[in-house]
Formats: C-alpha cells, structure tokens, sequence
C-alpha cells in the first residue's frame, strides 16, 4: 500500500498546481480564488503568483464577496485520504512541484495487510503498525 506523508517540519500541504492535477484525475475543475483580508475573492489562473489562494470545485464568477455557505465547492487538500490512489500518483508525478508551502511530500509503501496509524511532530509526519498498549 502507497501512502502520502509529509516529510519535514511545516504540516502537509499540497502545492496549487498538485491540486489542480489532483482534481483534474477525480474529473473536476478547479477554479483558483485570492483575495486581500476579507475579501473581496478574485478568480485568478492556477499559474498566479499569488500569496493567499483558494481553491474551489464550482465556479463562483470573476468575483465573490461572501464565503459561500454549506456547499460552495471549496476544497481543502488536507482532507484526501493519504492512500488515495490519486493523491499518490499527483506525488509521484510531480515530485517536488507536488509540495505545499510548508511541505516535503513523500510517498511511502508498507504492507497491505498492516493496521497503521499517522503520527506527526511539528509537522513531520511517520507511518506507524498500530498496537495495544495499557497503562
């Protein structure tokens, strides 16, 4: 089994041209919002150079001035699966370019049959065989 883990202090994260591959292998669009403290939200092509963005799998227009409510399409890499089979293989093709701001993706393989669990320290992240334990 291949799973996705971050490698170095930070937190995982995806970069904006590893979501965009990642939505464009689940058959959606993504469309790529910034904005200032507050709003309002821009559409801005996935290749700005932008400080602050958000990405969305509906179109919200050039521009929005209130998040949307319930569900607006907003999508937070954070939540995949780590063994998602695309998440892994948006990884393994774009190797460095796959890493978030404050991450060094790292694609690791364990046995199929292993109950594991994910422990992190200040962002570094380690795959371990769950146990039992008593205090």
């Amino acid at each position: 089994m291949k799973i996705v883990i971050n490698d170095c202090y930070g937190g995982f994260g995806l970069s904006r041209k590893a979501e965009v591959e990642y939505l464009k292998l689940k058959g959606k669009e993504a469309f790529i919002y910034t904005s200032t403290y507050g709003g309002p939200y821009d559409r801005v092509e996935p290749d700005c150079d932008c400080l602050t963005t958000y990405t969305f799998t509906k179109d919200l227009g050039d521009t929005f001035k209130k998040w949307p409510k319930n569900d607006g399409g907003y999508f937070y890499g954070r939540d995949i699966e780590r063994t998602d089979k695309d998440l892994v293989a948006v990884v393994e093709m774009l190797g460095e370019e796959a890493n978030g701001s404050c991450a060094e993706l790292k694609v690791i393989e364990i046995p199929d049959d292993i109950d594991w669990g994910l422990s992190e320290y200040d962002g570094i992240e380690t795959i371990e065989e769950k146990h039992r334990s008593w205090g």
